[in-house]
């Protein structure tokens, strides 16, 4: 550019004026240019500096030549990015670099404050240099250093020179934006003093500027800004004012927004923001939400202004743990997220009310009308009964070209297999992951789209998606409407966004009041769809906004079982009302509907991965046993193609669906019949999968008569009883089809099988089938085997351990068929030849590698629950080998040092000693309890919460040991690790209540095992005392239930050895004492229950100790008859009548011990208190308990004999003279009887049995 003359130059000065021409004034001297300056379609006013004049929105470092005026030296300086293109990844620092940045920087601490114009114009040059450098994170420079020259920086600016305060605002910015530097806290608050004070000082077009600045120093450093709050959000403070809706500048105004969304930023381990400065700041964001467009403001603008305020929403919920416990702050934000969740989207425009009320029912949506030929709607997505194919153009990825809203949001997906709560995490970040660069406009150009266009594998037609934004635009307003289209997409994204952290931070039953407002209802006839988060998947032509919101919908279905329960299919039409239970039901059957249209729509394979894990959060939660048949048969048919899809997040979440279909309230009968369905049944036969050859590295299986008679394998040319088990091994084990190969990012470099997710969720699907299922999953048994040893025989740990859990699944199912209460035909059992023949299959293979391998202690842990599992009847049919084997790997895991691996076994060990042909095998039980005594001693709580488990199934037992006829093991058994195991179970009794409920039950069997010959021993009396004394205090302390009711079973066993002397010892008016009391005012009837079985239990009257003593038990038995229904607990009403049938049970039981001397008080009791103990009898003699109450005589004749064995042993006590008690009680016996026979037609009995 050529020099201007000096006439115009003097005028053009005068014209614009010294200060905006300083900068250019290099460009009339003649210095060397050694580089180009950079172009910025902004010059436009100024054709003489067209390639000189700063970017006038503000772009860092726009200015490219400089001058020293002292010196007139020409300096070299980086040219600048041109404005509004996107800003290429930075390139490491080199060293040369990093030594510009230090030599700029030292000459700046050289300098001097000094207000003259030469100073001036060497800052002005220093930072222009300085802004100009081409910086990169972590390229060298250290924080340290940042922080001290940008204070060295302000100390050089007074806030007199505007230009100088802008320009070092400029400099804090860039600094800190391209660096991410955090300030440290003493530079930290000298910089924020400066900028408060220039925003209070300086003129106001240098706020833009300062507030840039501001924002990037509070970023993260919130807790390290208390001392300056009141001034920036106390009542008067800067960013109070600067953001009010009535400031002039909206610029300005949302600059202060985005300074008050980085300041409620925190960082973890932090302090959070004041309490009331969270609520100041949350009612300004709201404020912002609810207030419309200005007339003054672009819509640009006006986007951004909103990115900014749920941002520092989305800050408050997130990081500052603010509750929104007020039902009016709840309900406003919801009402404002609505809003912004359809902010822009073509073709619909909602008006909402301030405040959103909870309410079971649907909320009218004032929608306002709007013209349907827009350019936007365009747009809109596809109805999906149009049959019409549109052609979609290939996109150019140019600079300035709108991208984003086609683009595949990949952050959703990144990895498949995410947790609810990481996959959350990405939709948060993915609408602010930068939180210095919102003030300019994002541009993502960088990500490629095409994988969104995937072709179809399915053999029905693919819907497409037609965007305006896949159109070219060369015209600037085709530009401004893909860039309008791209910020009104980041609003909806950031209320998603906001609208995820919201349901984070209240609870489920709070958050399901407002169900109606978000989640669709079957419309009514002639009524419009409801808008709802389905509205967005189905209409919003971004797909990362669709998966925003397919992502709120699944975090709102999450944990939604409780509440769905309740809903209730119905076919009475004439009701005067529409039960709630109708409303959700018909709420599941339109979200059925609305994510399976979706799902035929959708071409963007990430928002389809979200779309397939939201049904499978809804099959996971809806109730379809109360539900009409058919929904899970068309999800069912829908999801099949889709598990032969190229993009394996696809593949492993349409499998993830069609688990959580097998494992809903399993057995479904229409599951059952989906699974027999033939492999070609479905939309599609490409769902047909290959049969599994047996590879020739497998191990060959014992062949026999037994497998062929078993039909454990499916005849060939027949259709197959279960397709998805056979689907499931051959993804497993068969290589990978090359159609499935296209964008299998989670398999390894090489590898032949499919990606390691996808054989995951096939061996968990497996598993679910064998949970809920095992009568299909019992035909493939042998063949389930060997997928298990290949499994294991991997190198994958995480492929070992879910064979391994595969292998549990299928022993646990083998054992519920051999159950008593298994409503499986014995004809329809797996032999148990062919049991233990899988089980000897698997002890021939990998399975002990597995449980040896100590590099990987889960997978040891999951090996020792599998080897737990094995069938009892089966274990006696292994090999002897075998059997040692399983025993000598489980006592010698024991002394592991990883607790998983330590209570793992010593589980195993408690489930092992109670198999029928080891529970006599002293020297086995004598093993184990050593084992399980020195676990009880770990530090772990699981570990001696499963060691306690164990004790107390070995105790278990020794009482069954009781029963024998041969006496060999109680006279082989150690007395001396009797006297330990109590000791030890003791001392269990005093841990945490996982430990402590156990522990009193190995106490009651323990006590209740003692031999005459153990009682007699001194060494023993002691510690019988210590153990009745820690029964008595749990049954009295104010423990868990569980705790409490398995101390009053253990201290009814304790009654049962009649070799103890209950009745005579110190310690048996306590324990009566504490039971007397629980009976009668126990706030658990469970509890109540228990004790009264006990009291029951002494079978002599001598063992209920003296006449003081019985009486005190008959009236606490009386008392607690009298209270049976004194209870506030709804839950415990159920219980009334069992406790009832136990009272009136032990009533007759000591009437049928009673001695003369304890007939005057039983006659006194019956004399208060008759008529109710009568009724009560009577009505336990008519219906007695439930089926479910083990303690309970069910037999009306065995509730008959009772009373009458009662009779007969008071007819036969010898009363004493002139006592009328005995005559009393014979009479009112008597009249029990008599009323009951009459009611029941026995009278010729009863009068049969009194003469007798």
């Amino acid at each position: 550019m050529s020099a201007l003359p000096g006439s115009k130059l003097s005028e053009r000065v005068r014209t614009v004026g010294w200060q905006i021409s300083r900068p250019y004034f290099c460009h009339f001297f003649p210095i060397r240019i050694t580089a180009p300056p950079a172009t910025c379609s902004a010059n436009k006013g100024f054709p003489e500096l067209e390639h000189a004049r700063p970017c006038p929105k503000r772009c860092p470092g726009s200015i490219s030549q400089a001058i020293h005026v002292g010196k007139m030296a020409a300096v070299q300086v980086a040219a600048s990015l041109p404005c509004e293109q996107p800003r290429e990844a930075p390139r490491e620092l080199s060293l040369e670099q990093n030594n510009g940045f230090r030599r700029l920087s030292a000459r700046l601490r050289a300098l001097q404050p000094d207000d003259s114009t030469v100073s001036r114009m060497e800052i002005h040059l220093l930072f222009d240099q300085l802004i100009s450098e081409n910086y990169c994170e972590g390229g060298g420079v250290a924080p340290e250093d940042v922080s001290a020259l940008l204070v060295r920086a302000c100390q050089l600016v007074p806030l007199n020179q505007n230009h100088l305060v802008s320009k070092v605002s400029q400099l804090i910015h860039r600094l800190l934006n391209r660096l991410q530097v955090i300030v440290d806290e003493q530079n930290l608050d000298f910089l924020l003093t400066y900028t408060i004070s220039a925003i209070q000082q300086c003129s106001p077009w240098t706020h833009m500027e300062i507030l840039q600045a501001l924002a990037a120093l509070v970023y993260c450093n919130g807790s390290k800004c208390q001392k300056h709050l009141p001034d920036l959000l106390g009542k008067s403070g800067l960013l109070m004012k600067l953001s009010d809706v009535t400031h002039s500048d909206p610029e300005v105004r949302r600059a202060a927004v985005h300074c008050m969304a980085n300041l409620c930023l925190s960082v973890p381990g932090q302090p959070y923001l004041e309490e009331s400065y969270q609520l100041v700041c949350f009612q300004a964001f709201l404020t912002i939400l609810q207030s419309p467009k200005s007339s003054d403001m672009d819509d640009i603008t006006f986007c951004m202004l909103l990115q900014n305020a749920l941002k520092g929403i989305q800050s408050l919920l997130n990081g500052g743990k603010m509750r929104l416990t007020q039902t009016e702050h709840l309900g406003a934000l919801l009402a404002v997220l609505k809003k912004a969740m359809f902010h822009g989207l073509p073709g619909l425009n909602i008006e909402m009310p301030a405040v959103l009320y909870p309410t079971p029912l649907p909320q009218y949506d004032g929608r306002s009308p709007v013209k349907p030929q827009q350019p936007e709607s365009s747009a809109a997505r596809p109805s999906a009964n149009k049959k019409k194919k549109y052609k979609v153009k290939p996109k150019k990825t140019q600079q300035g070209e709108k991208a984003e809203e086609e683009e595949p949001y990949g952050e959703v997906d990144a990895a498949p297999g995410l947790s609810m709560d990481q996959a959350n995490t990405c939709v948060e970040s993915a609408w602010c992951s930068s939180p210095w660069g919102s003030q300019g406009l994002p541009v993502d150009g960088g990500r490629a789209t095409g994988r969104e266009q995937v072709s179809s594998p399915f053999t029905i037609s693919s819907w497409k998606r037609v965007s305006s934004s896949e159109s070219d635009y060369s015209d600037a307003e085709g530009g401004m409407q893909g860039k309008m289209r791209s910020y009104q997409a980041k609003v909806r994204q950031g209320a998603l966004a906001c609208f995820l952290s919201t349901i984070k931070s209240i609870e489920k039953k709070v958050l399901y009041g407002y169900w109606s407002a978000f989640v669709p209802d079957t419309p009514e006839l002639g009524s419009p769809q409801s808008v709802s988060l389905m509205t967005l998947t189905l209409k919003d032509p971004s797909p990362k906004t669709r998966a925003c919101a397919l992502q709120v919908l699944s975090a709102i279905l999450e944990g939604s079982k409780q509440f769905l329960s309740v809903a209730e299919d119905t076919s009475d039409h004439k009701r005067a009302f529409t039960p709630f239970s109708v409303t959700i039901a018909s709420s599941i059957r339109e979200l059925h509907r609305c994510l399976l249209l979706a799902l035929v729509a959708e071409s963007s394979s990430q928002t389809l991965t979200q779309i397939i894990k939201c049904l499978a959060n809804l099959v996971s939660n809806a109730p379809y046993n109360r539900l009409k048949l058919s929904l899970l048969t068309k999800v069912w048919n829908h999801i099949k193609p889709y598990i032969r899809h190229k993009d394996v997040n696809v593949r492993v979440s349409s499998l993830t669906l069609l688990g959580a279909v097998v494992s809903t309230h399993a057995p479904l009968p229409e599951v059952q019949l989906l699974l027999q369905q033939p492999c070609s049944s479905g939309r599609s036969s490409s769902s047909a999968t290959p049969h599994l050859s047996t590879p020739d590295g497998w191990k060959a299986l014992p062949a026999g008569p037994s497998l062929e008679e078993a039909s454990l394998s499916s005849p060939k040319g027949t259709a197959e009883p279960c397709w998805l088990i056979r689907l499931c091994i051959s993804t497993v084990v068969l290589p990978k089809e090359d159609s499935c190969s296209g964008s299998d990012a989670g398999s390894a470099l090489g590898s032949t099988y499919e990606p390691s997710p996808m054989r995951l969720e096939a061996l968990q699907v497996l598993a679910h089938l064998a949970r809920g299922y095992f009568s299909m999953a019992q035909l493939y048994l042998m063949e389930l085997g060997e997928v298990i040893c290949k499994c294991m025989c991997e190198a994958n740990p995480s492929i070992q351990l879910h064979g391994v859990k595969l292998l549990e699944e299928l022993g646990t199912g083998l054992i519920q068929q051999y159950k008593p209460d298994s409503s499986t035909a014995p004809e329809q059992r797996v032999p148990v030849h062919m049991v233990a023949m899988f089980w000897t299959a698997m002890l021939n293979g990998p399975l002990p590698r597995a449980l040896q391998s100590t590099e990987h202690p889960t997978l040891q842990a999951s090996a020792c629950d599998a080897l737990s599992s094995i069938l009892p009847e089966a274990f006696s049919s292994l090999p002897n080998d075998k059997q040692i084997l399983c025993i000598t790997m489980l006592l010698g895991l024991n002394d592991s040092k990883n607790h998983l691996v330590k209570a793992a076994t010593s589980r195993a060990l408690g489930v092992y000693v109670l198999f029928p042909c080891l529970r006599q095998d002293v020297i086995f039980v004598a093993d184990t309890a050593n084992a399980i005594l020195m676990s009880l001693q770990d530090k772990s709580l699981n570990v001696r919460a499963k060691a306690a488990w164990s004790l107390g199934n070995l105790t278990d037992t020794l009482i069954v040991n009781m029963d024998t006829p041969d006496p060999s093991f109680q006279d082989e058994f150690s007395g001396l690790l009797l006297l330990k195991m109590l000791q030890s179970a003791i001392q269990a009794s005093t841990d945490k209540d996982k430990v402590k409920s156990n522990a009193v039950r190995a106490l009651g069997n323990l006590l209740h095992f003692l031999q005459p010959s153990h009682i007699e021993r001194p060494r023993f009396a002691e510690i019988i005392e210590e153990s009745i004394q820690a029964l008595i205090s749990t049954v009295v302390n104010e423990a868990a239930m569980k705790v409490r009711w398995n101390a009053c079973y253990a201290m009814g066993n304790v009654f049962k050895n009649p070799a103890l002397p209950l009745g005579t010892a110190p310690w048996t008016s306590q324990a009566y004492k504490a039971l007397t009391s629980v009976v009668m005012s126990c706030k658990n009837f469970k509890v109540r229950i228990r004790s009264a079985a006990a009291l029951s239990v002494p079978g002599r009257r001598a063992q209920y100790g003296s006449l003081e003593q019985f009486s005190q038990i008959w009236s606490a038995l009386v008392t607690a008859l009298q209270r049976s229904e004194d209870t506030t607990d709804f839950l415990e009403f159920k219980y009334c009548a069992s406790l009832r049938t136990h009272v009136c049970q032990a009533l007759l039981h000591l009437l049928g011990l009673a001695s003369a001397s304890d007939l005057p008080c039983i006659q006194e009791t019956l004399t208060v208190n008759g008529d109710m103990i009568r009724s009560y009898i009577l009505q336990f003699l008519k219906s007695g308990a439930g089926g479910d109450d083990p303690g309970a005589v069910h037999s009306p004749q065995e509730r008959n004999q009772m009373v009458r064995v009662a009779l007969r042993h008071i007819h036969s006590v010898q009363a004493l003279a002139g006592d009328t008690a005995k005559g009393a009680i014979v009479g009112f016996l008597e009249d029990i009887l008599t009323v009951h026979c009459d009611s029941s037609g026995e009278r010729a009995v009863l009068r049969g049995s009194l003469d007798q």
